[in-house]
């Protein structure tokens, strides 16, 4: 069996690189001819016969030829914007938090609240309300704000 030839693709990229080249110098070119278009296009009477050539031809977009003509694409002009200012953002406020017990009935209502050392007392409590009122009531821990005292106001 003969080998399979394998593909160079160093080669290949430079290939590909050069038509690249080539095509944007052409497309430069391209669009050097269509900004003096435009110029003679301004330059030219409003309500002359010199507004519409393809008019005077007879047949719209064709050649001589019979072959329709190209019609250059313009490009969009693309505007260059000034880089954007980062904004400045806020910090949020941490405010500080602590942990307490609650303790919750089966609709999840909080019955009581315990500090947190007191845990033994808040499970405690849970434990009377099931054997008193014979429904569930758990006790879950809970985060809540802390409101310190402000004394620069004193």
């Amino acid at each position: 069996m003969g080998r399979k030839r394998t593909m160079n693709y160093r080669e290949l990229r430079a290939d590909a690189e050069e038509e690249e080249t080539r095509t944007g110098e052409e497309e430069e070119d391209d669009d050097d001819d269509d900004d003096d278009d435009d110029d003679e296009e301004e330059e030219a009477p409003e309500g002359g016969a010199e507004a519409e050539p393809d008019a005077e031809d007879g047949e719209d977009g064709e050649d001589e030829d019979g072959a329709p003509k190209k019609k250059k694409k313009k490009k969009a002009k693309v505007k260059e914007k000034a880089p954007a200012k980062p904004k400045r953002t806020r910090t949020a406020k941490v405010i500080r938090m602590r942990v307490i017990w609650g303790v919750f009935n089966n609709s999840h209502q909080m019955v009581a609240s315990y500090d947190y050392p007191k845990k033994d007392e808040a499970e405690a409590h849970a434990a009377r309300l099931v054997a008193d009122k014979k429904t569930t009531h758990f006790v879950q821990p809970i985060k809540e704000p802390i409101e310190e005292k402000k004394e620069k106001e004193k």
